[in-house]
């Protein structure tokens, strides 16, 4: 999947450095008309071995969606003892139409998780632009007993949304990781995926937009 993969759509950075804030409510601009087009330069990890993560942008430019095939992290039994933490990192270039800029106000994760009593899951999202030295990172524990899909939201509130340099092109990275404990039940296997083989689980990042200063 490396550099081959040219998409339509948009996206966006979830930072913690905050901006001013606004005394009045927030407002964002329209998404851009025009086409944006996403060059995924790198997919890397454990988690996302080559062909088993996909990205899909939506065709109104509010949100991209990452599905994965092959993501699952498991602990206990006769599980390889490196299997316990997987991760995925996606370096995204994104092209967007001239005078305007763009964050990530969400990003919805979504899998199944089956945990033995005692036992224990994360899941955890970092995000940053190339050349940034300020890393989000967003953590949602779960444990056991648990057998069922889960579902864990990273949120920015409006005056902490980072926003895209306009007019320069910066790469922006999502490392995401799945790590599970076996705990007090270290006979039985528990695991965590955040994967989908019929499409319908996928990672979901929603976008807000405005036009850049003098535009």
């Amino acid at each position: 999947m490396a550099g081959g993969l040219l998409l339509s759509g948009a996206v966006a950075a979830l930072l913690t450095t905050a901006i001013p804030a606004s005394s009045s409510s927030p407002v964002f601009d329209d998404p851009p008309p025009d086409k944006i087009v996403i060059d995924v330069a790198t997919v890397n990890g454990s988690g996302c071995p080559q062909g088993t993560a996909a990205v899909a942008v939506s065709p109104d430019n509010t949100a991209f969606t990452v599905t994965y095939s092959d993501y699952l992290a498991q602990a206990g039994g006769n599980s390889d003892p490196t299997a316990f933490r997987k991760n995925c990192q996606l370096n995204l270039v994104v092209h967007v139409p001239q005078g305007f800029t763009y964050a990530v106000a969400s990003a919805d994760y979504r899998g199944f998780l089956s945990l033995q009593p005692g036992a224990s899951g994360t899941q955890k999202a970092s995000y940053y632009f190339q050349g940034s030295s300020n890393t989000a990172a967003k953590s949602h524990p779960f444990s056991g007993p648990y057998n069922d899909d889960w579902q864990a939201t990273d949120s920015t509130d409006w005056a902490q949304l980072v926003w895209a340099p306009c007019g320069v092109l910066r790469n922006f990275n999502i490392n995401t990781e799945l790590r599970v404990s076996a705990g007090s039940t270290p006979s039985k296997v528990s695991f965590m995926t955040m994967d989908s083989t019929d499409g319908d689980i996928s990672t979901v990042y929603h976008f807000a937009w405005k036009h850049c200063p003098g535009s």
